[in-house]
């Protein structure tokens, strides 16, 4: 990996098993900045380049707390870019592309999520990167994929969650009829592409490690949305389905829904014959488990409506912690929870899923969600608040090289902004 200042001697609390690790930034809104969070909260140190001015668009996408009197950046951008550092260059200048240069000739890793040629319109794309640095893996996130891992004739579309789901199916198996599709809350248009080049940059990481040698890769969300959809590729290929919203219902498996209560709603999934005895045994009911209409999953998926019918009528007269309690050590279920039951749910604190960071601006420290990739001997960490619009240049600058007086030079230029207060 790159050697360079600044690394995990110089911050001890960067911690994980990607402390060796250094990456550069270029992205903003979800897909990108998602991607670069998990490789921070492994210990990665990332190195977030905005533009002068307002930066990241998602710094005033909100939410903001009440007490927030400073208001430089909400919920939103908090979430996906803690851990990180911020140093804000105008790319679009000859200087900025000189410090972007020398940026990526000590680092490991560069990630951005523009449309396809702006980096080369900035000359500033892989293979003039690469050239400064063979090591360099290199990873775009965009709508339509990149030109050189397959030309979509949709390269130059630009693309948001929405988009993505809507094409790559999975707004057509989500909804509560054939002909209403919805959009699965959770951003994973966004999200998932997200996951996928975090996952590809740690394998190209591992092929630079060994040989040297880095590489161009690119995710396309279309692609990352298919890719979760597989049911409705295999569907339409084997049987000549084509896969339709379906509410809560699964087309193989039954039961395996949610299902209304006396304060909300609860998943029950139990597909397995031995699992759907236990639940009739729970619901009072043992000689539904004898019964040769549901003795197999092929027979309760042909007869859902009566079983659907059966477990309503004991689910709907007790709430859904009485229908947990009862079944749950048994049979998979779970209470349908919004976001104040999360906040009480024990196993999140246990786990660390439930982070509090200082935010800039505010008396209180605000949660954001934890890591979900634990690791016993190398653990990542939430260890610090997203950064304030270039709260690091100077910093970074300065281990690049950049004497006092140069660092002003380009201040007074307008090429970098410097954040010279830190709430």
């Amino acid at each position: 990996m790159a050697a360079a200042p600044g690394n995990t001697a110089a911050n001890p609390d960067r911690l994980g098993p990607l402390a060796d690790v250094r990456v550069v930034d270029l992205t903003s809104g979800m897909a990108g900045p998602y991607c670069t969070m998990f490789l921070a909260d492994l210990g990665a140190e990332v190195i977030k380049v905005e533009a002068p001015g307002a930066g990241d668009i998602t710094r005033q996408a909100g939410p903001f707390a009440p007490d927030d009197y400073l208001r430089a950046f909400g919920g939103y951008f908090q979430s996906v870019n803690r851990n990180k550092k911020s140093m804000a260059a105008d790319l679009k200048r000859p200087e900025g592309k000189e410090i972007l240069r020398r940026l990526v000739a000590v680092s490991d890793v560069l990630v951005e999520n523009f449309r396809a040629g702006v980096m080369e319109r900035l000359g500033l794309g892989y293979e003039t990167l690469r050239a400064i640095n063979p090591r360099l893996v290199y990873a775009a996130i965009r709508g339509f994929g990149d030109p050189r891992t397959g030309e979509s004739p949709y390269v130059h579309r630009p693309a948001f969650d929405l988009v993505a789901q809507g094409m790559g199916g999975m707004m057509a198996m989500t909804g509560p009829d054939p002909n209403t599709p919805l959009r699965a809350g959770g951003g994973v248009g966004d999200t998932v592409p997200g996951l996928m080049a975090a996952v590809g940059i740690l394998a190209a990481l591992h092929h630079a490690r060994r040989t040297g040698e880095g590489q161009f890769l690119d995710v396309a969300m279309y692609d990352g949305i298919l890719s979760i959809c597989e049911r409705i590729i295999y569907m339409y290929a084997y049987a000549g389905v084509v896969t339709r919203p379906q509410g809560n219902r699964h087309s193989l498996f039954c039961p395996f829904e949610v299902f209304p209560t006396r304060d909300g709603w609860v998943a029950i999934c139990a597909p397995a014959d031995h699992q759907w005895r236990e639940l009739c045994a729970a619901m009072g009911r043992p000689e539904l488990g004898e019964d040769p209409r549901f003795a197999t999953n092929a027979d309760r998926v042909r007869h859902c409506e009566e079983v659907r019918r059966l477990v309503t009528e004991w689910t709907s007269a007790r709430t859904k912690a009485e229908v947990v309690a009862t079944i749950a050590d048994r049979v998979p279920c779970g209470p349908v929870q919004y976001a104040d039951e999360i906040f009480h749910d024990p196993h999140l604190r246990a786990r660390g899923m439930l982070v509090e960071l200082d935010h800039p601006g505010c008396e209180t420290p605000k949660a954001v969600a934890g890591i979900p990739i634990k690791l016993t001997l190398t653990p990542g960490s939430v260890w610090r608040r997203a950064p304030l619009l270039g709260e690091h240049t100077q910093e970074v600058l300065a281990w690049l090289g950049y004497t006092p007086a140069e660092v002003e030079r380009l201040r007074m230029l307008g090429v970098v902004y410097c954040q010279e207060t830190k709430p």
